[in-house]
């Protein structure tokens, strides 16, 4: 063998690597396709600055002024009002289940106090569980509170128009009331964390059966597909629990995060997001032929799972059909839930919209892997 460096050599290692890329479809396409996906979602999905957030508006006082505040509220472009409720408690129920992102209140008699200088108290309040969905559209408020009705008091109103705002504005950070961050991210990186655990370690169950040999064996006894599935996540369910015990204790201990809530119902529904991702890893698990594919298939369904949940970026800065993708994902309902018991108190009833989501996700991941499950090995 020749010790001279030689090109052509190189050229045909070259061009062997390209022949087996090319025919590992699954990899060549997760180069190319990973790329284009971070591209769209950072370039067009991602906001930081979320507008038209949905807001509660009681309007017990219907003069000049107050229309003028509602319009000046509006033109900030943070507030899109969704929502009329004819009382301040039912404005508030709305902000409970997540339906709203501010209730916005201004009370009886409001433009005749201010013309009377009275300084009449409105009502701001907001959903904190994530502040940084809503800090922007808090400094607007901030800015334009002292000019809100400057154009409205001229003429003999025109003494009233000190540099202050001749109204107070009153905000109210609910279930977060100093915008602890930690309180949005230690809640959501319980999703997280099993998304990326159970999806990986069960989707490398099957391919590992597979590499080892093993499967043979397997497939040699009379073990039904539904069995196989069964046997095969119910180990991965008790780590999930395992996981979820450390992260729950290191929320409380640690990061001081309340759980207001019932702690029965936050465990069964973390169940139920442990099985919708387990179900997703059995079906990667049918489909990958090897355990760099299930690691691959893994990657894909995790970053957008992060990123379109609302877990990093704010979920109502996102454009209708990013939203929309979000909506597929168990991770999206997962965190409203967990947040809405951990932050807010909520019961069953208020968090059902969200758990039969991910029962459906579970429904279609597991009707899907067995079918995918093949009893032999052609």
């Amino acid at each position: 063998m020749s010790s001279r460096f030689s090109l052509a050599r190189v050229g045909a290692v070259v061009i062997k690597e390209f022949q087996q890329m090319l025919r590992d479809r699954l990899t060549f396409a997760m180069a190319i396709a990973v790329p284009i996906i971070q591209l769209v979602l950072f370039g067009y999905a991602i906001n930081n600055d979320p507008k038209g957030l949905p807001t509660a508006l009681v309007a017990y006082d219907q003069g000049p002024l107050s229309r003028s505040l509602v319009a000046a509220v509006q033109n900030t472009g943070y507030f899109h009002i969704t929502q009329l409720p004819a009382s301040v408690a039912e404005g508030e129920r709305l902000l409970a289940l997540g339906q709203v992102q501010f209730l916005f209140a201004i009370p009886p008699d409001f433009s005749r106090a201010v013309v009377r200088g009275e300084k009449p108290a409105v009502l701001l309040a907001v959903d904190a569980t994530d502040p940084s969905a809503a800090s922007n559209a808090l400094a607007a408020m901030a800015v334009i509170t002292p000019l809100a009705l400057a154009h409205e008091l001229t003429g003999p109103l025109a003494g009233l128009r000190p540099t202050e705002a001749p109204f107070e504005l009153r905000v109210q950070r609910r279930y977060n009331p100093e915008g602890l961050t930690r309180y949005n991210i230690v809640p959501g990186l319980i999703g997280t964390i099993l998304t990326m655990t159970m999806v990986m370690l069960t989707s490398l169950a099957m391919t590992r059966e597979r590499e080892r040999g093993t499967m043979e064996n397997l497939l040699a006894t009379p073990v039904r597909p539904m069995e196989v599935m069964v046997g095969k996540i119910a180990p991965y369910v008790i780590v999930g629990y395992i996981q979820l015990a450390v992260i729950v204790s290191a929320s409380v201990l640690l990061f001081e995060v309340p759980i207001v809530g019932s702690f029965g119902l936050l465990m069964a529904a973390i169940g139920l997001f442990i099985l919708a991702n387990l179900g997703v890893g059995f079906t990667f698990s049918t489909l990958a032929k090897n355990q760099l594919q299930a690691m691959q298939m893994t990657f894909f369904f995790f970053l957008p799972s992060m990123l379109l949940s609302g877990f990093m970026f704010p979920y109502r800065g996102m454009p209708l059909w990013a939203q929309w993708l979000g909506e597929v994902l168990p991770l999206t309902h997962f965190l409203r839930v967990v947040r809405a018991i951990m932050l807010k108190g909520s019961g069953a009833a208020e968090v059902a919209p969200d758990l039969w989501p991910m029962a459906l996700f579970l429904l279609v991941a597991g009707t899907l892997a067995l079918k995918r499950y093949q009893q032999t090995l052609d």
